[in-house]
């Protein structure tokens, strides 16, 4: 039996929806160690309505092997992404970014992001979002390297937790993977998904 070790990133299909809540809650579940009972039970059924929803303009999935090992939800607003216009954003917002435990450090979650990018520039957006809080500091680091810088304005707060606002600008006039090689090939050191 041949497997293959490529990763395909492709737009989900409504029959994936079980497949992507199980990734979520298996990447997530780490975190209900940290966050009290009712707290955990909120942010599960929070994560599992926005699977379910029909708010996300796009579902990104990575898939190995025939699995989903991956996903991520694009929004096109504050408002789509967590029902709070007054927020103001108005441009594309990524949620709940998820790789299984499985297959982490194989560039799942910069694949995904790069996916999420690539779409929001072809929606014409000048910038991509996304909120995360201090319990997710492997994700923070992460998103730095990427080139998302915070965006103190669009900080929300969430009971007693402040999340934090991330946005990265997209290069209007050349895709991700151009900017990539081209700063590769200066040796600028600049980093882009």
């Amino acid at each position: 039996m041949n497997h293959s070790t490529e990763i395909v990133i492709r737009e989900a299909a409504d029959s994936d929806r079980e497949a992507i809540a199980g990734v979520l809650l298996e990447s997530y579940s780490e975190y209900s160690a940290v966050l009290p009972g009712p707290y955990w039970a909120e942010y599960r059924d929070s994560i599992l309505d926005s699977v379910h929803g029909n708010g996300p303009v796009a579902r990104i999935v990575a898939e190995l092997d025939g699995q989903i090992v991956g996903s991520v939800l694009l929004f096109t607003s504050s408002e789509s992404a967590y029902g709070r216009p007054e927020m103001d954003i108005h441009t594309p917002i990524i949620r709940l970014l998820a790789v299984s435990p499985a297959v982490r450090g194989r560039g799942v979650a910069r694949l995904l992001i790069r996916e999420a990018a690539e779409r929001s520039l072809a929606l014409g957006a000048a910038s991509l979002n996304l909120h995360t809080s201090d319990m997710m500091a492997s994700a923070i680091k992460l998103y730095e390297k990427l080139g998302f810088r915070r965006a103190y304005e669009t900080d929300i707060k969430n009971g007693d937790t402040l999340v934090k606002g991330y946005r990265l600008e997209l290069p209007l006039s050349a895709s991700l993977q151009a900017q990539e090689t081209s700063a590769a090939q200066a040796g600028t050191g600049l980093t882009v998904l």
